[in-house]
């Protein structure tokens, strides 16, 4: 039954990719007709765990009046500050925020910049960018953009630890989207990382409106840290050759603040914890402005200021899925040695829409002194789960599962901290797998010179 069930799953992604190369450029009700005739089902090869049919695509409507804002997020810019970003229709409307410790009470304002972008016949509305603060850790704010529209409210990070990380990739915007959003908004946490897809507009722009109003609810209370994924390229040959136009205009991360020259790659601390967003899809070399770049941020740790450091990018360099099979291979052989001496705990990807826990890991290898690699590329993205996983399963991959879902990993204090991934169930959200992890930190043969390091010979 499963060989045959592998072979049905492989002729319809293979009917699904032509159908919608077929329709780029063509309207969101072409691709959703390719979903309409060719339900996926969604099953969990590791398991009898059976999926329900694959969600259905949700655009998500602008309801409010031309003036209000809308899309609003907010993330994090060094230690005490918030970026608020939002668009409007009004091309007149303001780039201010007030906002202050009381609801309806906004004792402080502060204005930003603002700008558009043309991605053929699409114009965006006015985006607006406003850095506020500084705020005090662990407080909720009330806030208002623009001057007019809803209230919204964040709560700041906490100053020191316990933190809690949401970690969830290829997000989209899908019925299992919605769900695993719900599943995330049920249980407190300071800070959402994302290692890259978010909209899935793939060209079709008006998708980047729709997913902003879509997560809205979410990413307007609690910071949101991206980095791009393959999805978020968007490169057109001579006319955007570069890529990444939306992204870049739409959510703007605190690269100049880590000393980067790209929305592509840049780090941030927060409460002990260093977290670093590298760029799958840039160039990543030795010679590159992101390698010199990498090299001289790890440089600037301080691990008794922060103890954790924790890596995020799209494309996995450890994976035993058969869906997109090598290619992080170039990235790993470039960079892995600099986390690898730097200690950095965990390394968390995407790319493949299921979820897989390695154990530490360095050159193919298990390490007691490399990071523990995890792949969480299982939000709801539109293309379905990766079913399939290479057997006999490796030694180093100690859980794998082809089911949407998210992931949390909070950091109790400087040694410890417990990660735990959370499958989407219906109304609930099922804890699957989880760990404690010890801070490498905190491990004296780490702290060793490379050639004095243990590593045992289990390979991938």
């Amino acid at each position: 039954m499963l060989p045959l069930l592998h072979l049905k799953i492989a002729s319809f992604n293979n009917t699904m990719g032509k159908c919608r190369k077929s329709l780029i450029g063509f309207p969101i009700l072409l691709h959703t007709l390719c979903l309409l005739l060719f339900p996926q089902p969604l099953l969990s090869q590791e398991n009898s765990f059976v999926r329900q049919p694959a969600g259905q695509r949700i655009i998500t409507p602008h309801e409010r009046t031309h003036s209000d804002p809308q899309q609003v997020h907010v993330s994090l810019v060094g230690k005490d500050k918030m970026r608020v970003s939002w668009i409007s229709e009004d091309k007149k409307g303001k780039s201010v925020v007030e906002y202050g410790r009381n609801a309806g009470e906004y004792s402080e304002k502060a204005i930003g910049e603002s700008g558009s972008y043309q991605y053929f016949f699409y114009s965006s509305g006015k985006i607006h960018n406003v850095v506020i603060g500084p705020l005090e850790p662990g407080t909720t704010y009330f806030y208002r953009c623009g001057g007019l529209g809803p209230e919204y409210s964040f709560k700041t990070p906490p100053p020191t630890l316990p933190i809690e990380f949401v970690i969830v990739g290829d997000l989209g915007q899908t019925e299992w989207t919605a769900s695993t959003l719900k599943h995330v908004d049920s249980s407190e946490y300071d800070v959402l990382l994302l290692p890259g897809d978010l909209s899935y507009a793939d060209t079709q722009q008006p998708l980047w409106d729709s997913f902003g109003r879509l997560v809205e609810p979410y990413a307007s209370k609690r910071p949101w840290m991206v980095t791009e994924g393959n999805h978020e390229i968007e490169s057109f040959p001579i006319v955007y050759p570069q890529g990444f136009k939306a992204y870049n205009a739409r959510w703007p991360m605190p690269f100049r603040e880590s000393g980067s020259t790209s929305n592509l790659y840049y780090s941030f601390e927060v409460a002990s914890t260093h977290v670093i967003m590298l760029g799958s899809y840039i160039d990543f070399h030795p010679h590159s402005q992101q390698y010199s770049w990498l090299q001289s941020d790890i440089a600037t740790i301080d691990r008794v200021r922060t103890p954790w450091v924790i890596a995020l990018l799209h494309a996995p360099w450890y994976n035993t899925n058969e869906a997109h099979q090598g290619e992080g291979e170039s990235m790993r052989q470039a960079m892995e040695h600099l986390l690898y001496h730097a200690n950095v705990d965990l390394v968390f990807a995407g790319h493949v829409h299921a979820y897989e826990r390695f154990t530490r890991i360095y050159d193919n290898q298990a390490d007691s002194c490399g990071p523990i690699y995890i792949t969480i590329g299982d939000g709801g993205n539109r293309e379905g789960l990766a079913l399939k996983f290479k057997n006999p399963a490796s030694p180093l991959s100690l859980y794998r599962e082809a089911s949407f879902g998210h992931g949390r990993l909070r950091i109790v204090n400087d040694t410890h901290a417990y990660w735990s991934w959370h499958r989407n169930n219906d109304n609930d959200a099922d804890v699957a797998d989880g760990a404690w992890i010890e801070s490498l930190s905190n491990s004296k043969a780490c702290t060793k010179a490379p050639d004095q390091q243990n590593s045992s010979k289990e390979e991938l």
